[in-house]
């Protein structure tokens, strides 16, 4: 199979047909743990046991219909959707200080659809694409995208693999056998194109097949919860049971989360941009914020937290080479699907933290190196040693900050640093105004002897 002109197998125009676009459109939902921030705010919240499903099954709903408005109708990058752990902590906070379960979902919901609304308007002002392209220029966006990698690294090693529930050494085992079989899957393709299809591009699934089965032998895949969940159940905890509450100190704290989330898609996209080496057009800046926002409206009137672009997702694009919007608009469908199917709901929530921690931990580190290669191909001057190792330190640092450190801070300050990505992001552009250059985000050097993918020296053959 022949690539394109960009190094992928397909680009995001390209019409993978429609059986293979189901299969990777799987992969992808696969490769995300959207189920994790809403189970983690379930158990914050004390929920029923009903009522952790149908907040599951909303926020998996959530998912689907932001990834489908966002890759066919707003960004028009393939992108996905999926909840943010940055609202955790102000979720319980708010839900907690409005009368818990006595109207405190309704002040979280009253409080997120606010924030949403205002994040539309923010795209149809065109003022969001004025803001990113003076405070970010390249320099600053292959920071962000390297510091999003080096971000998630720590959370698919330690919570995903070493601070999992369950044995440790089995973790470490299961990661390392998922992790192995999905760079044998990915090796086999290289290595024989005419397998290209079967191996690299549907790595991921072989490798969470391989690691599921593994776990499984351990007794590390708890069936039960599988065969207990219903096949078919709606969600019945939507904001239509919660009802909506207008508080204006939850509204401003919000407010200010949904600043994060935002800086926090920034990245998103600038990851997925690089992996596709497409620039994003002034109106794509602006549609894709007034996407995120509808994202997050749906999310709050179904009942679940705020929906954000995932950058797990240009990892996966980076190992498979595939980029195509179908793809991405098939895993918005199997997000629906998920919404109503409580028992595959039950089974992904189901599958190890060891194994995505194997797959999670190869996608960070592919996320981190194309962000190094956006840099790589700049026009640099002594600025961007700062530029870029700054917030490489801070990001780390805040991954590292004692939990007690963090309680000791203001409450905004804190949902700051619940956010490394956010922290690389606003020193990036600070030490960038301060230090760097009158670049844009328009202004990119490309040498022409450089291949837009790999960035390594092109091959010229006669």
């Amino acid at each position: 199979m022949k690539r394109n002109q960009n190094g992928l197998l397909y680009g995001p125009e390209d019409k993978v047909p429609v059986f293979q676009s189901g299969l990777l459109g799987l992969q992808h939902v696969l490769a995300m743990d959207v189920y994790v921030p809403p189970i983690i705010i379930a158990g914050l919240l004390s929920m029923s046991l009903a009522q952790k499903t149908g907040f599951l099954q909303a926020a998996f709903l959530a998912c689907g219909i932001g990834t489908i408005l966002q890759t066919k109708y707003f960004m028009k990058l393939p992108v996905s959707q999926g909840p943010s752990f940055v609202p955790i902590g102000a979720v319980a906070g708010v839900y907690l200080a409005n009368g818990a379960s006595h109207g405190g979902m309704a002040t979280v919901l009253g409080s997120l659809i606010v924030g949403a609304i205002l994040l539309i308007l923010l795209g149809l002002s065109g003022i969001y694409q004025k803001i990113i392209n003076t405070l970010v220029p390249a320099i600053v966006g292959g920071t962000i995208i390297t510091c999003v990698g080096l971000s998630l690294l720590p959370s698919a090693l330690n919570d995903n693999i070493f601070k999992a529930a369950g044995n440790i050494n089995q973790n470490i085992e299961i990661a390392a056998i998922t992790a192995f079989a999905m760079l044998v899957a990915i090796t086999i393709g290289l290595r024989v194109p005419q397998l290209q299809r079967l191996f690299k591009v549907s790595s991921i699934i072989i490798a969470l097949v391989v690691g599921t089965i593994a776990a499984s032998m351990m007794g590390q895949f708890d069936w039960s919860v599988v065969n207990n969940a219903a096949w078919i159940s709606l969600p019945h905890f939507t904001s239509l049971h919660y009802g909506i509450h207008f508080s204006l100190p939850a509204i401003l704290t919000f407010i200010v989360i949904y600043m994060v989330l935002t800086t926090e898609t920034t990245g998103t996209w600038f990851a997925m941009s690089a992996v596709v080496d497409e620039k994003i057009s002034k109106k794509q800046w602006n549609r894709g914020i007034i996407g995120e926002g509808l994202s997050c409206l749906f999310a709050a009137l179904l009942g679940t937290t705020p929906m954000t672009g995932y950058s797990t997702n240009a990892g996966v694009v980076s190992i498979t080479g595939v980029a195509s919007r179908r793809v991405f608009v098939s895993a918005g469908l199997w997000f629906i699907v998920l919404g109503f199917c409580g028992r595959l709901s039950a089974f992904l929530s189901a599958v190890p933290a060891a194994v995505i921690g194997g797959i999670f931990s190869i996608i960070c580190v592919i996320i981190m190196l194309n962000g190094l290669n956006v840099i790589r191909n700049l026009a640099t001057d002594e600025s961007t040693i700062y530029v870029l190792g700054i917030p490489i330190v801070l990001t780390m640092a805040v991954i590292l900050l004692p939990a007690k450190v963090v309680s000791e801070t203001p409450q905004i300050i804190q949902y700051l640093l619940g956010s490394p990505i956010t922290i690389a992001a606003l020193s990036a552009i600070i030490i960038n105004l301060v230090m760097g250059n009158k670049a844009t985000s328009e202004d990119r050097v490309e040498d022409p002897k450089v291949d837009s993918i790999t960035k390594g020296p092109v091959v010229e053959t006669k």
